[in-house]
């Protein structure tokens, strides 16, 4: 079997080759828009990465521009970028971006079977190899349709569309999980920051009513901010040395991704300055409205690491506020409004600087309260840490089970998953 195509060699008893042409129809109805009209449509940003579901829906108002047609039970899949695996089967009636080929299932296939077909890797892997454009690199029907694979015999294909379909809700249903308790995590969050936990009375100070045991003092009176080093500078020879550097895109809301390092030369005696040390909440300058002074704690995970210039390094005086209450107060409601209201915008970016960070107005609560609420938050965290990792492994269990049945390196005969549905 070549990555371009889905053949297998030799065939197993009751499958046959095809071409995708063979196999389902391209929809071309096409479909001119409404003014306020509502029938559902789906764009590229409403097909999930990776993963055969849906993330959302718009209106057919929503965007102008001529669409496509599409019925329950097609399967919709992004021409542009295709190797960003976007597709999923439609239960629901609606209108689609011209951006979206829409397949009809034909006899020989099943649609709750073609949908996972269009996320197999020999079928991307196909898909990208047919793309046109270098901004914009899109596949297309004619050369899909070309496009060669091994069908099982229908009932094998209902057999295997329901175990990867119970795989799949059980995704979804980590995902669930996940949405629900970050609400949650934000409900809870904007109710400690305001009233504590003590339900104490309240005091009038200069950024609203807060407990009447708090202080209100700015981020320079409680912690130090570190800012980062600089790329692209050039340096003499014999006077540098490379480091690792954390970078806008290890810091996440709420936690810090390693898994890919880089590194950066700088001068031997500029180490101390840019280092990263134990406890530093690390947070972001800018980026989306969303997305702005987002970050988390450094828990000295790598040696001798120092910070890009577009992340701050947030140093609290311990004696006054905890770390991990300052990096929770950060990523609440009340943190995100404030980074938000004096940051420098534009049209889609916003960022903040040394100055205003120092600013920060940081509520102060006595000790034993800051532990308390950082306790609370961190209930909540492990939760949404447990859900995740249930997801990702199921994931990686979907993508497994994807490709070995596809490929008939496992028969659905040979499997002792419950075929009812799937643990989550």
């Amino acid at each position: 079997m070549s990555d371009s195509n889905l053949l297998i060699e030799p065939l197993p008893p009751g499958w046959k080759n095809h071409l995708l042409g063979d196999v389902c129809d391209r929809v071309k109805d096409s479909y001119q828009p409404v003014d306020d009209g509502d029938t559902p449509y789906v764009g590229l940003e409403h097909l999930a990465q990776g993963f055969p579901t849906f993330v959302g829906r718009g209106k057919e108002s929503d965007v102008k521009s001529s669409k496509t047609a599409f019925k329950v039970g097609d399967v919709l899949f992004g021409k542009l970028r295709p190797y960003l695996r976007k597709g999923a089967q439609a239960d629901f009636d609606g209108v689609c971006s011209t951006d979206i080929l829409v397949f009809r299932a034909k006899a020989p296939c099943k649609s709750e079977f073609l949908k996972f077909v269009i996320h197999a890797d020999e079928f991307v892997a196909y898909a990208k190899s047919t793309t046109s454009g270098v901004q914009h690199p899109r596949t297309s029907w004619p050369s899909l349709r070309e496009f060669r694979l091994s069908l099982p015999p229908l009932p094998e294909q209902k057999k295997i569309a329901h175990i990867l379909s119970a795989v799949q809700r059980a995704i979804e249903a980590q995902e669930r999980i996940i949405q629900t308790t970050t609400e949650l995590k934000k409900a809870l969050m904007h109710k400690l920051f305001t009233e504590g936990l003590r339900n104490e009375p309240q005091k009038q100070t200069e950024i609203g009513p807060v407990p009447e045991s708090w202080e209100v003092v700015a981020l320079s009176d409680c912690a130090v901010v570190q800012t980062g080093v600089a790329k692209g500078r050039k340096l003499k020879a014999g006077e540098g040395v490379e480091v690792p550097y954390l970078r806008v895109a290890n810091v996440q809301d709420g936690y810090l991704d390693l898994s890919e390092m880089k590194t950066i030369t700088i001068r031997k005696n500029e180490q101390q300055r840019f280092a990263l040390q134990e406890g530093d909440v690390v947070l972001t300058e800018g980026g989306d409205f969303d997305k702005l002074g987002r970050g988390f704690i450094w828990h000295a995970q790598i040696s001798n690491c120092v910070h890009q210039n577009h992340v701050f390094a947030v140093r609290p005086d311990t004696t006054r506020i905890s770390s991990e209450f300052f990096a929770y107060l950060s990523q609440s409601p009340y943190g995100k409004s404030y980074f938000l209201s004096v940051a420098h915008k534009t049209t889609n970016l916003a960022c903040i600087n040394t100055t205003k960070l120092k600013a920060f107005p940081v509520l102060l609560p006595p000790q034993d309260q800051q532990k308390g609420i950082v306790d609370a938050c961190s209930s909540i965290d492990r939760k949404i840490r447990i859900a995740t990792s249930k997801k990702n492994q199921l994931q990686d269990l979907f993508r497994t089970l994807l490709h070995e049945l596809m490929t008939a390196k496992t028969r659905v005969h040979e499997l002792e998953l419950p075929i009812g549905g799937c643990p989550a």
